[in-house]
């Protein structure tokens, strides 16, 4: 089943992130200190230059090192630190393979509640407490996965109507307004430290 996705604004890579568990988590992983489409179009890239039409964990997890590596270097590079970064998407791939059979949909297809949802996203390498939050955010509002207490486990990103994460991504209308709030959230932060909070 595809799901319509508008995080990468690039339709074969949205395309991709609907259709790929694993794409729309390494495009969650790639998720920092660059835009968010740049992150989320990273998965596309990818599989382009693997030469496939979906990315499969058991592929990358089993990939030289140094090569992997080299591939997300290979301009334009799938982010900006791509060494750094390829090694993280190995090792989520690894530990997808040792823990769900290189499912990512088995992450969370049978998970009865938000918190047991929450929890396993969170032992995902490279998903710390906030990303996991966002990730669930995504899935119950993007992909339709909602077990029960979904929005609480995912805190505030689980609320409706509001432009905080990924999660809220619909198209550039709503991209814009995420990033907007991104950016206040920045200068508050900057403006509470100045001030010794």
């Amino acid at each position: 089943m595809t799901t319509e996705i508008h995080l990468a604004q690039q339709p074969e890579a949205d395309a991709l992130l609907g259709r790929s568990p694993l794409a729309a988590l390494v495009g969650m992983l790639l998720d920092q200190q660059v835009p968010m489409e740049w992150a989320f179009s990273g998965p596309y890239t990818i599989t382009q230059r693997l030469g496939g039409d979906d990315l499969d964990a058991g592929q990358i997890a089993a990939y030289d090192p140094e090569a992997f590596a080299a591939l997300l270097s290979e301009k334009p590079a799938v982010h900006r630190y791509p060494g750094s970064m390829a090694k993280r998407i190995q090792q989520l791939c690894q530990f997808l393979v040792d823990e769900y059979g290189g499912d990512a949909a088995a992450v969370w297809t049978d998970a009865k509640t938000g918190k047991e949802l929450l929890a396993r996203l969170k032992a995902l390498p490279g998903f710390g407490a906030q990303k996991a939050q966002i990730f669930l955010a995504l899935l119950g509002k993007r992909f339709g996965v909602r077990p029960t207490g979904w929005r609480e486990a995912a805190g505030p990103y689980g609320e409706a109507n509001c432009y905080r994460s990924a999660a809220d991504i619909t198209g550039p209308e709503s991209l814009a307004k995420v990033r907007e709030f991104k950016q206040e959230a920045k200068r508050a932060a900057k403006a509470a430290k100045a001030a010794g909070n």
